[in-house]
């Protein structure tokens, strides 16, 4: 029974079969490869003139177009007709549309997202409780590595629908700390000790100049903001000096910062009147007769 079926194998394995197999996977090799090489030169063409995103959106373009275009090659080549074959997709993509509006959404969101350009690679975000750099902008979704190192997908349909904050939009941004300190500070002397700790730092920058608002008289002392302006690259250690330089200079120039108190008041209570003697119980019993 295994010699029958080597040798119908055999028979249907004809010269002109062979050289079908032969030629589709020539077609499929050198389709990929010139599809590789046609994908670098874009990138390299058009490195100098277009952002980071839309480079990788033209590369992604050229390689599913190119893949659709081999494809059909091959499929011709194997004598199946295209035509019904593109009138079978189109019934498939119909079903398959509706089994998938939620990546329909996404697609669509994603092209107002390119078209609006709210961000692009690089940048840091914020969306709901993630914060994270872009690593990549696809038409369903966009990439983002947090802080902490991890990798989060966010569909495009949420970024439509979601605040977003784009933290390293501008490239100058400004810090503010707020704080308050005891009523008895004076504010002049306060106002002097701020800019000159801002003067100090090497990341604050001197224009535009810092911000000192008296904001309001709190509960247990005077509320102010300070905002220092400086270059984004310089966020993390512009913070951690600062803040250390602030706490060095109130305790060195005796400013205390306020913090919730409450005041007790003991005073001492009259002495509670002497009880008289307690009635005895036979006149408790007694009662008044008639």
């Amino acid at each position: 029974m295994l010699k029958n079926a080597l040798r119908e194998l055999v028979n249907l394995v004809t010269l002109e079969v062979l050289l079908k197999v032969i030629l589709v996977l020539f077609i499929g090799v050198v389709g990929l490869i010139l599809l590789r090489l046609l994908s670098a030169l874009v990138n390299r063409m058009t490195r100098k003139y277009l952002s980071q995103q839309y480079s990788m959106l033209l590369r992604k373009a050229i390689q599913y177009t190119g893949a659709v275009v081999v494809l059909f090659i091959i499929l011709s080549v194997l004598g199946v007709k295209i035509t019904a074959l593109l009138g079978a997709a189109g019934i498939v993509g119909i079903a398959v549309g509706f089994a998938a509006q939620t990546s329909m959404s996404n697609l669509i969101s994603g092209l107002f997202l390119i078209s609006e350009k709210p961000f692009q690679i690089g940048d840091a975000i914020k969306v709901g409780e993630n914060t994270g750099v872009i690593l990549s902008i696809d038409l369903l979704s966009v990439k983002i590595k947090t802080f902490d190192n991890q990798y989060i997908r966010i569909p495009n349909s949420v970024l439509i629908n979601t605040e977003l904050t784009n933290v390293t939009r501008f490239p100058i941004r400004r810090l503010d700390i707020r704080f308050a300190v005891s009523y008895q500070t004076d504010v002049t002397r306060l106002n002097r000790v701020l800019l000159e700790v801002a003067a100090a730092n090497p990341h604050c920058l001197d224009e535009p100049e810092p911000l000192i608002v008296f904001t309001d008289f709190g509960e247990s002392g005077m509320q102010f903001l300070f905002g220092v302006w400086f270059h984004k690259p310089d966020q993390l250690e512009m913070r951690n000096s600062l803040m250390q330089q602030i706490k060095e200079r109130f305790e060195a120039e005796g400013i205390q910062f306020a913090y919730p108190a409450r005041r007790l008041y003991a005073t001492e209570l009259p002495p509670a009147p002497a009880a008289g003697p307690a009635p005895s119980a036979a006149r408790r019993g007694r009662g008044r007769k008639t």
